[in-house]
C-alpha cells in the first residue's frame, strides 16, 4: 500500500476587490485567521462558521503558518484598508445630524 504524498493548493480563492475567501464560502481569510490568533480551535471556528469544513479551517490556518509574514501584511492593509472606509463613512454621516432628522420628522405630541 501506498501513500499519496503530494501538496495540495490552500482553499483559498480572490474575490472581488482582492478579498480572499476561504474555499468557495463567503468567510473571508481575515476571520479564520483572526479567530485562530484568539485561541480557537478549528473546530471552534467550524461552529461558529458552519459553511466551512473542518479540514479547510486546517488548511488555512497551515498555509497561515507556512506564509506568515505574507499573510500578516496581507490582514494588516485589508485592516488598514476598513479603517479608512470607516472613518469616510463616520464622516459623511454625522450620527448627530440623523438623530436630528429622525427627532424632527416625529409628530408633536399634545
Amino acid at each position: 500500500m501506498s501513500l499519496p504524498i503530494y501538496a495540495e493548493a490552500p482553499p483559498l480563492r480572490e474575490g472581488d476587490g482582492g478579498v480572499v475567501y476561504v474555499a468557495e464560502t463567503g468567510i473571508p481569510l481575515e476571520r479564520v485567521i483572526r479567530a485562530f490568533q484568539a485561541g480557537m480551535t478549528p473546530e471552534q471556528v467550524v461552529q461558529d462558521f458552519d459553511v466551512l469544513a473542518v479540514e479547510d479551517v486546517y488548511a488555512v490556518i497551515n498555509y497561515y503558518l507556512h506564509h506568515r509574514p505574507e499573510v500578516d501584511e496581507y490582514l494588516n492593509a485589508a485592516a488598514s484598508e476598513s479603517d479608512v472606509l470607516r472613518d469616510e463613512v463616520e464622516r459623511s454621516h454625522d450620527p448627530a445630524g440623523v438623530r436630528d432628522r429622525l427627532l424632527a420628522r416625529r409628530p408633536m405630541e399634545s
